[in-house]
Order: C-alpha cells, then sequence, then structure tokens
C-alpha cells in the first residue's frame, strides 16, 4: 500500500466521490508541476453537511470539523487528478475563508481543521503558507470554503 493511502487508512480517514464543480469552472488546474485546486466546503455525498456562519448559528468546534472535511474533500481532487496520493510532493498554499459574524475571531483555530489534517497526512511536506480569512457570507450558506496550490513530484 502507498505511503498516503497508508496514513489515511490508519486515520480512519476514506475518501469520497468526488463532487462535481457546481459552476462554470473547473476544480483543479495544472500548470508545471503545480495544481491550483478551485475552493470546496464541507460536502459529503452531494449535501452541505454545516449550514451557517461561526459565531452565530456555529461554533469554532463546527467549523474545525467543517474545514477538516473540506480538506478531506481536496484529497479526494487530488486522488482523481494523479491517481497516487504518494505524488504529491508538498502543499505549497492554502487558503481559508470562513463565514462568521462580525464578533467571531477564531478564523485561525477554524482552518486549522484543514491544516491539520494536511499535516497529519502529509507530514512534514503537509505544512504550507496560509491565509485565514472572515467572511459575511459563502456560497449556498456554507460556513466554510478552502483552496489551495500543491506540488506535484515530476
Amino acid at each position: 500500500m502507498a505511503i498516503i493511502e497508508q496514513n489515511l487508512y490508519e486515520l480512519g480517514i476514506e475518501l469520497p466521490p468526488l463532487n462535481k464543480p457546481v459552476a462554470n469552472y473547473v476544480g483543479v488546474r495544472k500548470t508545471g508541476n503545480l495544481l491550483y485546486l478551485s475552493g470546496t466546503g464541507p460536502v459529503v455525498e452531494g449535501k452541505i453537511l454545516y449550514h451557517g456562519k461561526l459565531g452565530k448559528e456555529l461554533n469554532k468546534e463546527d467549523g474545525y470539523l467543517a474545514a477538516r472535511i473540506s480538506a478531506i474533500n481536496m484529497l479526494s481532487i487530488l486522488k482523481n487528478e494523479l491517481g497516487d496520493l504518494d505524488k504529491v510532493e508538498k502543499i505549497i498554499s492554502l487558503q481559508g475563508f470562513v463565514a462568521c459574524s462580525d464578533e467571531f475571531y477564531d478564523q485561525p483555530y477554524v482552518i486549522n481543521g484543514a491544516s491539520d489534517l494536511f499535516v497529519e497526512v502529509f507530514g512534514e511536506a503537509g505544512k504550507h503558507t496560509r491565509a485565514a480569512l472572515g467572511t459575511n457570507v459563502l456560497p449556498f450558506n456554507t460556513p466554510v470554503e478552502i483552496l489551495m496550490v500543491v506540488q506535484i513530484k515530476e
């Protein structure tokens, strides 16, 4: 078994089927040895698992789990694109958006749901640059959306 697949197995993570883009864009674009992944949220079996804003309908633990689910969806996109997650050289950058109330300031904690997962799965290669930004609303009332850039092995 490949190393990353083994890590996923040990973490009890089963990659879901690929979610299709909901508008006029592609889920991933390759240029050179970089993959740019479009934003995704906490979608499970085609349904958004969490709705609402952090600091209002949801708490920071809900947000952390939503970001983790979003990151698992990113792994599914990578697996579909590469066929083998061991082809990932490193996660370069992660941008996380958190729909939240004006009084919510724990965006970094929420996006750690994704960051922590990538380090658990890829080890040192999962560490990345990052932005964790608050916003007033995200599409379809989802609380979290992440996008990222990944370097792949040539």
